[in-house]
């Protein structure tokens, strides 16, 4: 992914985890457990934890590789998250780990890529 890429897919990505977290706060409260209710908070904050993640990468230009590792991540453990709490198929859950996974190994990446530069 390219820097500016990175920069554009970040700034949507933190729009869309405001706009998530809104709709938690107020359209999921009534609807949903408290347990269910933290399931959605913590796929909003890994999502904006790399949306942040993905606007400073896009200011380095050696970060090529984490960028797309990270959003894939994100997709994959937000997106869980978000279809668990929605649609309450536990099965979902099951992915989520792959998800986390994807961001560690994105973090580690832009790590060793920071360290190259």
């Amino acid at each position: 992914m390219r820097n500016l890429n990175s920069t554009l897919v970040g700034s949507l990505l933190a729009a869309l985890g405001v706009a998530l977290g809104a709709f938690g706060a107020h359209a999921l409260r009534a609807r949903l457990g408290a347990d269910l209710l933290a399931t959605f908070e913590t796929g909003v904050r890994y999502q904006m934890y790399v949306a942040l993640a993905l606007l400073a990468l896009g200011t380095q230009p050696a970060q090529r590789r984490a960028p797309g590792l990270l959003l894939l991540g994100t997709v994959i453990f937000s997106g869980s998250l978000y279809l668990l709490t929605l649609t309450g198929l536990r099965l979902l859950g099951a992915v989520t780990p792959l998800g986390g996974l994807l961001m560690i190994v994105g973090f580690a990446v832009a790590a060793l890529d920071a360290r190259k530069a």
